[in-house]
């Protein structure tokens, strides 16, 4: 499972996306939920940042890639998916669809906050607080993306395991 998961979120950033309009969250979250060791549950999401930024870093090298794939600001973006996978813990420590809700929604916003403080913290926007604030509200058109994004891919990884888990539990009563 967790090969799948890890080529499912490496593939959510490698086809043409809006920004930030993934399915790492999702494979974090789902991936810490499900997979019993939470080592490996923790290494799935960065395993799937790794994959992709290193294709996207050779893509970019032989000039078929806008970006590179390796950038200084990687650390607060792989942070903040380890951060969403702590939120994934609290998630799965009893689980609810409640639960499931808000730490999607916590995820989203932690991920805003981390990588986006780091974006601040490049000079982009200078360091003040009127820096800082124009960091974060030039990022709120990410964040829309990161939220519907993060929202559609829990709901198929979660909705789609319900699904399949029915099914199977039809087929053993049949």
């Amino acid at each position: 499972m967790e090969s799948i998961l890890v080529f499912l979120g490496a593939l959510s950033r490698l086809i043409p996306h809006p920004p930030n309009f993934t399915a790492i969250s999702a494979v974090a979250l789902y991936g810490v939920s499900k997979i019993p060791d939470k080592k490996r549950a923790l290494l799935v999401p960065l395993l799937a940042m790794l994959l992709s930024d290193a294709i996207m870093e050779g893509m970019y090298r032989m000039g078929i890639w806008a970006f590179p794939g390796f950038h200084s600001g990687m650390w607060y973006v792989y942070g903040a998916f380890a951060v969403v996978a702590m939120i994934g813990f609290w998630i799965r420590s009893q689980f609810s669809y409640g639960r499931l809700a808000i730490g999607t929604l916590c995820a989203s916003v932690s991920f805003f906050v981390i990588t986006n403080f780091g974006v601040w913290l490049s000079g982009w926007y200078g360091y003040t607080v009127e820096g800082l604030v124009a960091c974060y509200v030039a990022a709120i058109p990410f964040f829309r993306n990161q939220v519907i994004g993060d929202v559609l891919f829990v709901a198929l990884f979660f909705g789609g395991d319900y699904v399949l888990r029915q099914v199977a539990l039809k087929k053993q009563s049949a």
